[in-house]
């Protein structure tokens, strides 16, 4: 798949000496939806906004589409929206004139059928002649987007999008970012929510301390490093387990029906078939199985923890 925006030794370090980025190589696919996952302070929005060109990077460089930020700030920055943690909108403006001059910021004409067409995919035509101060705060992220994509760009940064957010509408807001992904836009997504990682990204990005650990496609992530745990439930309850189970590292349930074995799914072996013929031979008999895989969340805390 074909590059959009490469990343190239991005480094940040502020007079104080605080350093927010490390050395960040990183290379983004066009249509794809890169989910960036960090603590807090770990560098994401620093990351996004020197990508964006609104913030000069101590060293490296960024190139979208071909266009260097800093050297062809102009050609670059018509290719990308942005939608940003805080809401900073005219509160006394109405939504369409708030939406428009956001187009008109980077010199494309007026196109009352473009506006109208963001408008109604966000829920906001009906709103259009309202007051930004009369709006929810769901409401006002929408215009966020608005304005994000009222000059047709083919990158997408989403950062906290949900943020503050019901869960309606942080589903509306899912169902919105897979619309602009079937029309072939290019988008980044910061986020604190696992699940929201989880169900939108084709890829998922670890940054911890201004340094990308790991990016990964989020399929294969969940495969290479999660583990699997088993769930078995046995017949009769019992007080401890035999000598001969310990070196499997069983954990006993609260009530005594069920032990439960961890294992790396990467292993060529994974230990179940002897787990479960040690069993029957120590006379405790099953009564049923249950396996359940390690979520983003588990292996993401994984990464960031010291």
């Amino acid at each position: 798949m074909e590059k959009m925006i490469s990343v190239q030794g991005l480094s940040k370090v502020y007079a104080s000496g605080n350093v927010a980025l490390c050395e960040v190589d990183l290379e983004i696919k066009k249509g794809e939806i890169l989910a960036l996952l960090g603590p807090n302070g770990a560098g994401k929005t620093t990351l996004i906004s020197m990508i964006c060109g609104l913030v000069n990077p101590t060293a490296g460089r960024v190139i979208i589409d071909g266009f260097d930020i800093q050297s062809d700030y102009r050609a670059a920055r018509k290719l990308v929206g942005l939608v940003p943690q805080e809401v900073a909108l005219e509160p006394f403006e109405k939504v369409i004139n708030t939406v428009q001059f956001s187009r008109g910021l980077f010199g494309f004409p007026p196109n009352k059928t473009l506006i109208e067409n963001v408008l109604k995919k966000l829920s906001l035509w009906d709103k259009r002649n309202t007051p930004i101060k009369e709006l929810s705060g769901g409401m006002k992220r929408r215009v966020l987007i608005a304005k994000a994509l009222s000059h047709e760009p083919r990158v997408l940064f989403l950062d906290e999008p949900t943020a503050g957010v019901d869960v309606e509408l942080r589903r509306d807001m899912w169902r919105i970012v897979e619309e602009l992904k079937a029309d072939g836009v290019t988008i980044v997504l910061t986020t604190h929510y696992i699940e929201e990682a989880e169900a939108l990204a084709d890829r998922v990005g670890v940054i911890s301390a201004g340094r990308i650990l790991l990016v990964e496609n989020k399929d294969q992530l969940m495969h290479q490093m999660g583990t699997k745990e088993m769930t078995i439930y046995l017949q009769q309850p019992v007080d401890t387990l035999p000598d001969t189970l310990k070196k499997y590292d069983l954990r006993l349930s609260a009530d005594n029906h069920s032990v439960i074995y961890s294992y790396d799914t990467k292993a060529d072996r994974t230990g179940i078939t002897g787990l479960l013929s040690d069993l029957s031979a120590a006379g405790l008999s099953l009564r049923d199985l249950q396996t359940s895989q390690s979520s983003l969340e588990d292996i993401f805390v994984d990464l960031v923890k010291d």
